[in-house]
């Protein structure tokens, strides 16, 4: 047994099973396939049955092309919450959703069928939902492959018959509690579209509107304005707008600014705020000089306008919402145009007056715009301005400006007939900021924000003219006029609805959906059909009311979270509240966690048209779906992240280490059943009972950090355990005892019950993140009986399988002593680079200490040389100097020797002893004791 192979032969090297390569493209869709046979996923919910209930109530998508990767960063997010919340022993079923209905599936749709023109609204409406059916099927498949669970056979889907019939029952609700009306209003209008638009609907970009300076002459002039002969008074304003102007019916003053009389000079005089006339001249160019006179804006209400182009005069009107931020202090006003317009209008008695078509075309006017649309009409509208001597300057001006978030094309203020929802009715906004006020929201700005969003929107326009979503449930008396109040009648359309869906309002007659003999007041019994659908915002705002109340008793109102990105604020977060205080009596969440956008490597938005789209399939295909969930985990995802191949090769990196540390442990345990080899706490190694203190304290913060979804904190956590803890430490350390002591000794069997403890927790607290991976490791660990086939059927680990904490001093000591370590490390690497020695075990070190220290040094002096990696440690009870080189730890000098005797051909360590044992003349008296035991 002396000779080289032979000695090799008795050495416990690790046997890891557990590949060192991940492959994780082309190992994970095994795992996938391995996954769906087992039906995992309903094995993980039979697993909690009878344990409490955590719901995620997902945000439903469009299923509108492929998934981007702000999609897979949501969809992961969700992931991760549900499955630390499996773990942490919560059933947490996911359903899954997808927003079936609206503008983008029917734009899709046209594009298609190169327009819908031929094509009967039943039909249209079947091919969009074919349409949304495919995208559907794609986008599971692509979110199975990002490893997220879920009900996916299962999903709810808005368009689905029951859902349909729940979103129009919401909206019957609402109408029954006097929530709706129809009114002419402004609302944002897309032309390219035809449609109304939500506030959410929109985004805003860059646009080039012509910048124009016109002046109204003054034709009844408040008391107090001086005259001056034979010149004119004019009222300056400024606009971005032209082709509002023939809409314009007043002049808004801010009642707390002073009017300023300027003269330009030719005899004209000018109202402008004092606190814009330089601004004034610098934009237009001309020289203005300011009188002595001004007039305080309230004194302007009731003056009297000319119109610059019409036979029209125009009122001045107060509004607070006149700002000194451009243009001249004075705005011109279109209540048919514009909210506060609007507004200012109805105070004023003043009528919402927008003489434009749903193409934006004006249908009255003058010959020099009518018939145009209102794209086209700035230029000739500005020309008129100009010949009937009412422009003052022009410019082109680029600015933020709304544009419909599906085409893209710029969208324009409207006042057209719609249904909208009262928000003072009931006092639904302040119920609802109310309700808000009791959620918990992460970050916390959310709450502020959605305050924000309800305090100052406008009511809601729940109205659009489109086809594909779920009808306005509104009936007309064709003899009167009169609309059905009826809504026992009304209600009978629901179960149309559940048993054929929304499309049988398209097919079927009024009459047929209605109970037979439902009659007006007035007598007549025929009715026409409404046309306009709902807001696809008020489908996704009502998802609640079928998933929590309409599975199974798992999923009840309000669900425990919800979590998108910012923008849903003005969109599903705000849709949601306001449908469930209206509808329920309060919020559809109790928590709402808010993640940021991602951007490429020079922190730009990620989009096709720019090129800079990095897609999750290509990640997949490259680096694997847990590199991309190890992406998503390991950053601060409440703000912006970015993306690029430096940062997945960082993070592949860090993946490496950790499934490396994972590797040598479970190649460390190819011999080690925990049911028959595992030691008992009281026998463990102190070594080992320190380091499971330690796994044991990582267990209890990342448990802690879990329920806070500090992913984050987990993954860096988690990490640093795993490379410098274990694998630059612990593992390093017990190489010796691992590989060289009996395979049966209890020494040996103590660092491997330790080394099996912590991989035992360690897989699973990072199962949420690293799925694939966490399940191949899952597959190689030694397991106790009833552990789980599965690590996501698992719970996440407790204290007290570490066993017994080491507990104080003993705890500290080793703190201590692994700071001396650090020392001795330093000073063997110097002593390397001086070339004393090749490597630690050609070393002795001697310590000089004194005191406390001494002591500790002294009490663990057997175990130092394993500690510090070499084969002799000496110790003198001094203080460092006289030949010790000195530390900054409490006054320790360190010497590092050549160590003493020859070289274990079995351990490497130096020792006397070689020699001196006849059957094993080249071992150390350890491993000669260590042959004996195992011949």
């Amino acid at each position: 047994m002396s000779n080289a192979l032979d000695l090799k032969s008795t050495l416990n090297l690790p046997k890891a099973a557990f590949p060192m390569k991940a492959n994780l493209p082309e190992a994970e869709p095994r795992q996938l396939a391995e996954w769906d046979q087992m039906r995992v996923y309903d094995r993980i919910l039979a697993s909690r049955a009878g344990s409490p209930v955590y719901i995620l109530h997902d945000g439903p998508p469009y299923p509108t092309g492929e998934i981007h990767l702000g999609t897979a960063l949501n969809k992961i997010l969700k992931d991760l919450v549900v499955r630390s919340k499996t773990l942490a022993g919560f059933r947490a079923p996911y359903i899954p959703g997808w927003d079936c209905h609206g503008l983008p599936i029917e734009t899709q749709v046209e594009k298609e069928l190169g327009g819908k023109g031929g094509v009967a609204p039943a039909q249209f409406r079947r091919l969009c939902r074919r349409f949304a059916e495919r995208y559907v099927g794609a986008h599971i498949r692509d979110f199975k492959r990002l490893g997220v669970f879920g009900q996916w056979e299962e999903p709810y889907l808005t368009m689905n018959f029951g859902f349909e019939a729940r979103i129009a029952g919401a909206f019957l609700a609402f109408q029954e509690k006097g929530y709706i009306y129809r009114g002419k209003k402004p609302v944002y209008w897309c032309t390219h579209d035809r449609t109304a638009l939500a506030e959410a609907e929109v985004e805003y970009g860059d646009h080039t509107s012509p910048s124009v300076w016109v002046r109204y002459e003054v034709v009844q002039a408040p008391p107090g304005i001086p005259q001056r002969a034979g010149s004119k008074l004019y009222a300056l304003v400024w606009t971005t707008t032209p082709w509002t102007l023939p809409a314009s019916l007043a002049l808004a003053f801010h009642p707390d600014f002073r009017y300023s009389l300027v003269e330009d000079g030719s005899g004209n005089t000018y109202l402008v705020a004092e606190g814009m006339v330089d601004r004034v001249v610098k934009d237009t160019g001309i020289a203005l000089t300011r009188r002595e006179e001004s007039v305080e804006g309230r004194a302007m209400e009731g003056a009297r306008f000319r119109h610059p182009f019409l036979d029209r005069e125009v009122a001045g009107v107060l509004a607070d919402y006149v700002t000194l931020e451009q243009g001249t202090g004075i705005v011109h006003t279109a209540p048919g145009h514009g909210v506060e317009d609007f507004y200012t209008g109805q105070k004023y008695g003043l009528e919402p007056y927008a003489p434009i078509d749903d193409d934006g075309r004006f249908i009255e006017g003058l010959d020099e715009y009518r018939g145009k649309t209102v794209w086209e009409a700035n230029r000739p509208i500005t020309e008129l301005l100009g010949r009937r001597g009412a422009l003052v300057a022009s410019a082109k001006l680029v600015h933020s400006y709304p544009h419909c978030w599906r085409c893209h094309n710029p969208v324009i203020f409207r006042a057209t007939e719609q249904w909208f929802l009262d928000l003072e009715h009931r006092d639904l906004r302040r119920a609802a900021i109310e309700a808000a006020d009791h959620v918990r929201w992460i970050p916390e700005w959310g709450r502020e924000r959605i305050e924000q969003m309800v305090r100052t929107r406008p009511d809601w326009c729940l109205s659009r003219q489109r086809m594909w979503g779920v009808p306005i449930i509104v009936f007309y008396c064709d003899a009167c006029g009169r609309r059905l109040e009826d809504f026992t009648a009304l209600r009978h359309v629901l179960g149309w609805f559940e048993r054929e869906g929304a499309d049988v309002w398209f097919e079927r007659p009024a009459e047929e959906l209605l109970p037979e003999g439902t009659r007006c007041p007035c007598g007549a019994g025929s009715w026409r059909k409404e046309k306009d659908i709902l807001d696809v915002w008020f489908d996704s705002g009502s998802t609640h009311l079928a998933v929590l109340d309409g599975r199974d008793g798992d999923h009840r109102f309000p669900a425990d979270l919800y979590l998108e990105g910012p923008d849903q604020f003005r969109g599903w977060f705000q849709s949601s509240l306001l449908v469930g205080v209206g509808v329920r009596d309060g919020a559809p969440y109790r928590g709402v966690l808010t993640h940021g956008w991602t951007l490429d490597a020079e922190g730009r938005p990620m989009s096709k048209s720019l090129g800079n789209a990095v897609m999750p399939a290509e990640i997949c295909g490259k680096w694997g779906a847990d590199l991309l969930r190890l992406w998503v985990a390991s950053q601060d995802y409440q703000v912006d992240l970015r993306m690029s191949d430096q940062v997945m090769t960082q993070l592949s990196d860090a993946y490496r280490k950790l499934r490396n540390t994972f590797r040598w442990a479970l190649g460390n345990l190819g011999d080690f059943d925990p049911s028959r080899d595992a030691v008992a706490d009281g026998e463990l190694w102190e070594l080992d009972r320190w380091m499971l203190g330690r796994a044991a304290q990582l267990a209890e913060r990342a448990r802690r950090w879990y329920e806070g979804f500090e992913f984050q904190r987990v993954v860096h956590a988690v990490q640093d355990f795993a490379v410098v803890d274990l694998s630059a430490l612990y593992f390093d350390i017990l190489k010796d005892r691992l590989y060289t002591f009996a395979p049966a000794s209890a020494g040996r069997r103590s660092a491997q019950t330790a080394v099996w403890r912590i991989a035992h927790a360690l897989v699973r607290l990072i199962a949420p993140v690293l799925v694939f991976t966490a399940e191949e490791i899952w597959k190689h660990t030694p397991r106790r009986p009833g552990d789980p086939e599965s690590v996501h059927m698992a719970l996440f680990p407790q204290a007290a399988e570490f066993g017994a904490p080491l507990g104080e001093p003993h705890s500290a000591n080793w703190d201590r002593l692994v700071a001396v370590r650090g020392e001795v490390l330093r000073a063997l690497e110097h002593a390397r680079n001086g070339k004393l020695i090749a490597g630690s075990l050609e070393a002795k070190v001697r310590l000089a200490a004194s005191g406390g220290l001494y002591g500790l040094l002294e009490s663990y002096a057997g175990r130092l040389p394993a500690l510090f990696l070499v084969s002799q440690v000496e110790l003198t009870d001094s203080p460092g100097g006289n030949g010790y080189d000195p530390t900054g730890l409490d006054g320790l000098g360190i010497q590092v020797q050549r160590a003493d005797g020859a070289k274990c051909e079995r351990c490497w360590n130096y020792s006397r002893a070689v020699g001196t044992f006849p059957r094993f003349p080249t071992v150390c008296e350890r491993c000669a004791a260590t042959l004996e035991e195992i011949e």
